[in-house]
């Protein structure tokens, strides 16, 4: 994703490449177009912005009926989510520490798809007010937040194993003492039709917390 084989994409012959504002290097889109190959930039970066990024990729792939219907259930998906939302206590909120990589730690932080998710769910994630998107955070600030719920997604087959070490030495805060520590799929790492499974899956997490 962050450094793509010009000559594996050139060797394919595409009709059209599509890349995202996140992650994809801005001069490979330069060096595709320069070889003629016609590409699309997904600019949708927030989970608000999905449906109308459905409707204008479906635009562009000549698949509006499509994209018309998917945008469209998306969006009431998301309006779902934000209804219910508006139900829970505000004294019941829950804050998340949401762990994209253990080692070193590194955990999804404002201007994110994980940010806007939980959110949507009406609960707090403790790094929504860093400076990055996806800050490294020390295990003395971990413990100084004391997040209620930790969450580390499987972006890797080993994560279990990677988070060990860090789990041990979190071990005195209550999420861990109380296993409230949930390995969650990589459903919120892109912002995609697979987003409102993971938005989903972080609430029955966190509802399901006595």
């Amino acid at each position: 994703m962050s450094n793509p084989s010009l000559e594996a994409v050139v060797s394919m012959k595409p009709d059209i490449v599509l890349m995202t504002t996140d992650g994809n290097p801005r001069e490979f889109e330069a060096r595709l177009r320069s070889f003629g190959i016609k590409t699309y930039i997904f600019r949708a970066r927030r989970i608000p912005e999905l449906p109308q990024g459905i409707r204008d990729l479906g635009t562009v792939l000549g698949v509006q009926e499509k994209a018309e219907a998917l945008a469209k259930s998306t969006g009431t998906g998301i309006n779902a989510f934000v209804n219910a939302s508006h139900l829970t206590p505000h004294a019941s909120r829950k804050k998340i520490l949401f762990i994209v990589w253990p080692e070193p730690l590194i955990v999804a932080g404002p201007g994110t798809v994980i940010d806007d998710a939980i959110h949507i769910i009406n609960s707090e994630n403790i790094a929504s007010k860093a400076k990055a998107s996806y800050p490294k955070y020390s295990i003395e600030e971990v413990l100084r937040m004391s997040p209620d719920v930790i969450m580390i997604g499987k972006g890797h087959a080993d994560v279990r194993k990677v988070s060990a070490g860090l789990l041990e030495r979190l071990k005195i805060l209550p999420a861990v003492k109380n296993n409230r520590v949930f390995y969650v799929s990589d459903d919120l790492y892109r912002l995609g039709p697979r987003t409102l499974r993971g938005v989903e899956e972080i609430r029955r997490l966190v509802e399901g917390i006595k």
